[in-house]
C-alpha cells in the first residue's frame, strides 16, 4: 500500500471503531486536520445529538466524563464555520459554559477529569484546554496547563505522571504513561496554535513546556522506533501510539519554528515504525488498546493519531 492508501484505510477503520465521547472528539479532530469537512460536519451533528442538558458534547452511556466531551468542541466550532448553522454555535458555547461554570475543579481552579472523583488525569490536558484556547480564553487555557504541571509534572525526569487524587493528596498512578505524555505534548501543541502574536512570551513559555516533554521521552525511544507503555519501564508492553503523538508534536513544532529540525530524525523513525504497524484492514496495531488500555491492541485514538501524524508530516514537507 502507498501511504495515501494506508491513511484512507486507517480513516475507514476509525469510523468503524469510535464509540466513546473522547473517541468521537479525537476522530473529529483527525478529520478536521486532514480536510475531510463532510466527515467533520457529520461527526459534529452526532455530537449535538448526544449533548447533555448541562452542555457536554457527544456523551454516551456514562455521565462521569468532564474534560473528554470538550474534545468535540473544536470540530463543532469548525462545523459552524463551515455551515453557518446556529445550532453548532449554540452547542459549542454550551460546552464552553459547562467547562467554565459547572465542571468540578480543584481549589485552585483546575478542572477534574471525571465527576465525583477529585482527580487530575494527564489525559485531560489534551481534552479541554485546547478547546478553551480555541474559544479565545487564552489565559484560562494556560492556567489549566500550569495546573497540570503543578499536580503531575516531574521536573527530574521531565515527564508527566498519570493521575493525582486531590482529596487523598497522592498519586493514584504515578507512572510515566507514554500515551499520557503524548496527550500532554499534543494538547499543548494544539493550544499553542491558537495563541495570538501579542502573547509572544506565553508562546515561548508553552513551546518550552512542549520541548521538555519531547526531551523527557526521547531517551526511552527504542531502536525499532517504538516506546514502552510506561516510558521508563522496559517490562511494560511495547506501544505504538506515543510515537505517533510525539511525531505529530515534533512535525508541528518544526513547521511552526519553535522546535529544532534536529528532532526530525526521531520523528521520522517513529513515523516509519507506526506505518509498519498498519495491517491490511487499516488497523494500527500495538497501540495502548481498548477497552481497558492495559495491553497492546487497537484503539480509536491510535487510528486518529496516525492520521494527525501523517497530516502534520505532510504539512512540514515530509
Amino acid at each position: 500500500m502507498t501511504i495515501e492508501e494506508k491513511v484512507e484505510k486507517v480513516k475507514l477503520a476509525l469510523l468503524c471503531m469510535e464509540r466513546q465521547v473522547w473517541e468521537q472528539g479525537i476522530a473529529s479532530q483527525a478529520f478536521l486536520e486532514s480536510g475531510d469537512n463532510s466527515q467533520v460536519i457529520l461527526l459534529a451533528k452526532d455530537a449535538l445529538v448526544r449533548q447533555t442538558p448541562d452542555g457536554r458534547l457527544g456523551m454516551v452511556i456514562s455521565d462521569t466524563p468532564v474534560t473528554d466531551p470538550a474534545s468535540n468542541g473544536e470540530p463543532v466550532m469548525a462545523a459552524y464555520k463551515l455551515t453557518g448553522d446556529e445550532k453548532f454555535k449554540t452547542a459549542y458555547e454550551r460546552m464552553l459554559d459547562y467547562l467554565l461554570k459547572t465542571a468540578p475543579r480543584t481549589g485552585d481552579g483546575i478542572i477534574y477529569h471525571v465527576k465525583d472523583e477529585d482527580q487530575i488525569w494527564i489525559d485531560g490536558l489534551y481534552m479541554a484546554p485546547p478547546f478553551i484556547a480555541a474559544c479565545g480564553l487564552y489565559d484560562e487555557a494556560l492556567k489549566q496547563v500550569e495546573g497540570y504541571r503543578k499536580y503531575l509534572w516531574n521536573s527530574k525526569y521531565k515527564l508527566f505522571s498519570h493521575m493525582w487524587d486531590e482529596k487523598k493528596n497522592k498519586f493514584i498512578r504515578e507512572a510515566f504513561w507514554g500515551v499520557g505524555n503524548g496527550w500532554a505534548a499534543a494538547g499543548m501543541t494544539r493550544i499553542l496554535k491558537f495563541l495570538p502574536a501579542n502573547m509572544s512570551k506565553e508562546k515561548v513559555k508553552l513551546a518550552g513546556y512542549i520541548e521538555e516533554v519531547v526531551l523527557g521521552a526521547l531517551p526511552y525511544l527504542r531502536a525499532d522506533g517504538l516506546f514502552h507503555d510506561v516510558l521508563n519501564d522496559p517490562n511494560s508492553f511495547v506501544e505504538t501510539n506515543v510515537g505517533q503523538m510525539l511525531a505529530y508534536t515534533i512535525y508541528k513544532g518544526v513547521k511552526a519554528g519553535y522546535l529544532a529540525s534536529s528532532y526530525l530524525e526521531a520523528a521520522h523513525k517513529m513515523k516509519k515504525a507506526a506505518e509498519d504497524k498498519v495491517d491490511e484492514f487499516g488497523l494500527v496495531q500495538g497501540v495502548c488498546g481498548s477497552p481497558f488500555f492495559n495491553n497492546a491492541g487497537t484503539a480509536s485514538e491510535g487510528q486518529a493519531f496516525f492520521i494527525l501524524m501523517e497530516v502534520a508530516a505532510k504539512e512540514a514537507g515530509f
